[in-house]
């Protein structure tokens, strides 16, 4: 199912892994994060409103979404590309708009047949729903494939109980007991939060934390942001005094929660959105 060429290293493909896996950037933030999600939830995923409202994913408004899967057909214009995901649960468009330079670097990068993830908004267009990419990147590791599907799974049952109402219910049935909090299930810690918010994990009442946080308004900062090939590590490290390797750490985070993207290489970053 992977060409054997694009992954480093030996891995085992079981069964029922196989069933799981066979834009501009975003200018608002109107969901916290991006939301790790498989092809089927986004075709069965619903809209709050009219064509340009979030979708509702397992009771959560969501706006930016990652899926990982095989590109199945792509298409280069002047002004973008246009590509399709198919994750084995099924098939879903996509548009990177090509405004800079990065842009056509980061899709040359991208070919027929390779598995990649895709971070971007989730958007509808005459009914039909697509995600308008601000990052597409080749995955070079099959336990990314892995994390992606438990972190879905994961997302899908700490959130599908807790629909508009059942919250205070299930806090008022946690009091007394020995383990009040739900314990995560997934690879990383992107979503092991209590179960009074579903995204808490990620985000506090302040926002991100600690130097996460420091990396992210540094980079929203309107002038940082103006700067369309965002700013390099050295900077960072600079302007906010962070020791390189916990700078790099806060920016793996905010990358892999779809709140920032490398630019033109693999030092320069810039965020998602404005704040």
């Amino acid at each position: 199912m992977f060409a054997s060429t694009q992954f480093d290293g030996n891995f085992t493909f079981s069964q029922s892994q196989g069933a799981d896996s066979g834009v501009s950037p975003a200018k608002s933030r109107d969901a916290p994060g991006t939301i790790p999600v498989t092809v089927k939830t986004i075709i069965e995923a619903s809209q709050s409103g009219d064509e340009k409202s979030n979708f509702l994913v397992a009771g959560v408004d969501v706006a930016n979404v990652s899926v990982v899967g095989m590109v199945t057909s792509k298409a280069e214009r002047v002004t973008d590309v246009s590509f399709a995901v198919d994750d084995g649960t099924g098939r879903i468009d996509c548009i990177r708009w090509v405004n800079e330079g990065y842009d056509t670097k980061e899709m040359s990068e991208i070919e027929q047949g390779m598995y990649v993830r895709v971070n971007g908004r989730l958007k509808s267009f005459q009914q039909k729903k697509q995600i308008a990419a601000f990052s597409a990147r080749p995955v070079t590791n099959f336990d990314e494939v892995t994390c992606h599907f438990i972190e879905c799974i994961h997302f899908h049952l700490k959130n599908s109980h807790l629909q508009p109402g059942d919250a205070s219910t299930q806090l008022e049935n946690n009091q007394g007991s020995s383990t009040p909090s739900q314990k995560g299930m997934g690879a990383s810690n992107a979503y092991q939060a209590p179960v009074s918010n579903p995204l808490s994990g990620l985000l506090n009442g302040d926002g991100l934390k600690g130097f996460d946080q420091m990396v992210l308004d540094y980079l929203q900062r309107p002038s940082s942001f103006a700067n369309e090939k965002g700013l390099h590590r050295d900077v960072l490290h600079k302007e906010l005094k962070i020791p390189v390797e916990k700078l790099m750490e806060s920016i793996h985070t905010l990358e892999d929660e779809g709140l920032i993207y490398s630019t033109v290489d693999e030092f320069h970053f810039k965020a998602t959105s404005s704040g």
